[in-house]
């Protein structure tokens, strides 16, 4: 530690040639130098300093200008997306509605097709239940009729004479006769 600070005590004492020192000698020294070059620089320096940032500023200035350009045509286009947003969304609930309706409207046709299809069917099947009947009760007739009038051939045929049968068909023909002279 010792020979650091000896080192800086003694800086000044140090010869001039080939050594390190301290230059006391303000003309031989660099701050004129460096002073010349300084104030050279910024006199000549400044115009191109000045165009340097005049271009640096122009292009910050065009760069915020497109950027606000862009940033309402960006605006402008959300503001159109919003709005067929809106008109999608309005067309949307209007088919959801229709829809809606529409399905409700044909739930009540099939419903009331159906209710009148089954009421068909069953005036169907009531006519067809009728006629089955009215058709059996005929075929109960005629059998019974059939039988009766076997029956009653069998009970005249075995009750009559030849004398009787030949007078009922006189009777019967007198009767024909009186018949046809009313209608002529």
């Amino acid at each position: 530690m010792k020979n650091v600070i000896d080192s800086f005590v003694y800086l000044g004492r140090w010869p001039y040639a080939g050594s390190f020192g301290f230059n006391t000698d303000i003309l031989a020294t660099n701050p004129i130098n460096l002073s010349v070059v300084l104030g050279v620089l910024i006199y000549f320096g400044k115009g191109v300093l000045n165009d340097l940032l005049d271009n640096r500023k122009q292009r910050i200035l065009s760069t915020i200008r497109n950027s606000e350009e862009l940033r309402k045509g960006a605006v402008e286009q959300l503001e159109r997306a919003r709005t067929r947003l809106r008109k999608v969304e309005v067309e949307a609930d209007e088919y959801r509605m229709n829809g809606y309706s529409e399905i409700e409207r044909e739930k009540v046709n099939l419903i009331n097709a159906t209710s009148d299809s089954l009421e068909q069917l069953e005036n169907y099947k009531n006519e067809t239940l009728r006629f089955e009947q009215e058709k059996a009760i005929n075929r109960v007739r005629q059998r019974v009729f059939q039988q009766a009038l076997q029956g009653a051939l069998g009970t005249l045929n075995s009750c009559l004479n030849s004398e009787l049968h030949f007078r009922m068909i006189r009777a019967n023909i007198r009767i024909l006769g009186a018949m046809q002279k009313i209608t002529d």
